[in-house]
């Protein structure tokens, strides 16, 4: 069966075109073209914005359940929220934990993507921690915090066979051994919240670690020793050129004048919008959790972010990704079509997921339809309608 998107304005990586139709085949963009293709069925936008699907590579939940929640219903909750939004991929994260409820993550990932019919597409997860730097550990639990030990971690990679990233501080002892191990599992090494200095993180980009998780947001900066100046995660992810790296534009973890900075010096093609979000998101204020519903982190969702209880750090976003797009427009001056593709292409070729993020022949059909404001009207993920007012 084909399917033809008509009347709407399409989002393509160089530009906006009002002249073209989405042609969708079953599970797969069968064209991009002005040209006239026989149909079953048309879906007219009426002067929408016609884009590729958002993919969110952080999110540790929504919709008040946290994928450390330990139910399936949690995942499919999280999931049916995020694709309300605009997110047709969607990567479960999972915040420093003990090692059993690390490993039971996959367990019920496995229980919930063949139940998930209304919600973003779950292709793999990511492990936050546990190897992180005490004192960049912003909201995650300091009672799990540890260096890397080879018996832990295979063990868990042996377990866990749906891994596709692993955020870790690559100063800490064994920390590079981990990741040359991830490397060659096809597992994405990322440095997060870390103290690491300069020649840390040159070893670490020689051994795999080509990310940045939530740039700015735990990580170490320019900062002095007696005399003298060091650089941290922050320079390092500018000075190499090929570092990508992801940021939380949910207008509260970066002001405005960063996500122009880190937009301007980085650029479409190396930076990954995500929301960083925990149950909070779509939800009102007040009391939350961060992790598991009993006993993870206490924390409180006021002034549209998540916090520490004392207010000494944020806990993740309450944000939906529709408003990251939004806020980059509207707060960073930049382009739609480049926000877009931070949202969608840029993430998805980080994670290795080939096969979306643009509208193009033979790519996932995940298409979304929005207005002027990114209010998200229409959801396709992978062929089939999962959403539409």
């Amino acid at each position: 069966m084909i399917t033809k998107i008509t009347g709407g304005k399409v989002i393509l990586e160089d530009g906006i075109f009002e002249n073209l139709n989405v042609y969708v085949e079953n599970e797969k963009i069968l064209a991009v073209t002005a040209d006239d293709i026989a149909f079953d069925k048309k879906i007219d936008a009426n002067g929408l914005y016609v884009s590729p699907g958002f993919v969110e590579i952080h999110s540790h939940g929504a919709g008040g359940c946290d994928f450390l929640d330990g139910t399936a219903q949690a995942f499919l909750t999280a999931a049916e929220k995020h694709a309300m939004h605009g997110v047709t991929t969607l990567i479960p994260t999972a915040t420093s934990s003990e090692n059993e409820a690390t490993i039971q993550i996959q367990k019920i990932y496995e229980e919930a993507v063949p139940k998930n019919t209304r919600g973003a597409d779950m292709p793999g997860i990511h492990l936050e921690g546990p190897y992180f730097a005490y004192g960049q550990r912003g909201a995650q639990d300091p009672r799990y915090l540890r260096n890397p030990s080879p018996e832990e971690y295979e063990k868990i990679l042996d377990e866990c066979r749906s891994i596709l990233r692993w955020s870790i501080a690559p100063e800490l002892p064994g920390a590079i051994e981990m990741g040359k191990t991830l490397k060659k599992r096809g597992i994405l090494p990322a440095i997060g919240h870390s103290d690491a200095e300069w020649d840390d993180i040159e070893k670490a980009y020689e051994a795999g670690f080509t990310h940045v998780t939530h740039l700015y947001s735990g990580m170490s900066t320019v900062h002095r020793k007696n005399a003298y100046r060091y650089i941290g995660v922050v320079e390092a992810a500018y000075l190499i050129d090929d570092m990508t790296v992801e940021i939380i534009a949910d207008g509260k973890h970066l002001p405005a004048e960063l996500l122009k900075f880190v937009y301007k010096f980085k650029g479409s093609d190396k930076i990954a919008l995500v929301t960083d979000s925990m149950r909070g998101a779509g939800m009102p204020d007040g009391p939350t959790m961060l992790g598991h519903h009993t006993n993870g982190l206490s924390c409180i969702i006021e002034d549209g972010v998540a916090k520490l209880p004392d207010r000494t750090a944020f806990a993740g976003s309450v944000a939906t990704f529709d408003r990251l797009v939004r806020n980059m427009v509207s707060m960073a001056n930049v382009p739609l079509h480049e926000a877009v593709k931070m949202g969608a292409k840029t993430p998805a070729k980080i994670m290795k997921l080939n096969d979306r993020g643009v509208l193009a022949p033979e790519k996932r059909a995940d298409i979304i339809l929005f207005n002027d404001n990114i209010d998200v009207s229409f959801v396709m993920v992978g062929g089939r309608t999962i959403f539409e007012i």
